[in-house]
């Protein structure tokens, strides 16, 4: 059990520190857009690959994310039947959608994209806009960023559920057991 709790911790910890990184860039996405704004109102000028740069921005960033989304539980949930449910309860809807859920929808993903950023790749594509940027073959390659980084939160929450199945969620940290609800 001590040996699954680490790779919980692991896993949440890595998720934990991706989500702190790429939600620096909603700063970077801000300034970016701004300075579209600037340039195009005030000075009578734009810049393509400028435009292109905050839409990539904001996609790496909620895809880098997801995994500390689902760690957090920002994601959507019916939360009527969820968030009253003993840590039992809630351990069995983890692992049930987890495994069900969560799991094929990353493997799914994976599986069906990677032709897609493989060609991307081999063409070395750039943004399909005139003057734009270079290297949306690095965007379309964070698909797989999602899919792994939302399959890793789900492999931890089933886990984690396995602790609390077992008693055993005190080997956890408290801010990775389930809360209860007041």
């Amino acid at each position: 059990m001590q040996s699954i709790a680490l790779i919980v911790r692991m896993i949440s910890r890595f998720n934990i520190l991706l989500g702190h990184f790429f939600s620096w860039f909603s700063l970077g996405i801000v300034l970016v857009c701004f300075t579209v704004v600037v340039l195009r109102y005030v000075f009578s000028s734009g810049a393509i690959w400028l435009q292109d740069l905050y839409v990539w921005l904001n996609a790496m960033m909620f895809m880098g994310i997801s995994g500390y989304a689902l760690f957090n539980n920002s994601h959507v949930r019916v939360d009527i039947f969820y968030r009253p449910a003993s840590r039992r309860r809630k351990a069995w809807v983890d692992m049930f959608g987890s495994l069900f859920f969560v799991g094929p929808f990353a493997w799914v993903l994976a599986v069906w994209s990677l032709p897609y950023i493989q060609r991307s790749w081999r063409f070395m594509e750039g943004s399909s806009n005139f003057g734009g940027m270079p290297g949306l073959y690095v965007i379309k390659t964070f698909v797989l960023v999602f899919a792994a980084v939302i399959a890793l939160q789900a492999l931890a929450m089933f886990l984690r559920g396995l602790l609390v199945l077992a008693n055993q969620e005190d080997l956890l940290p408290e801010e990775y057991r389930y809360q209860e609800d007041h």
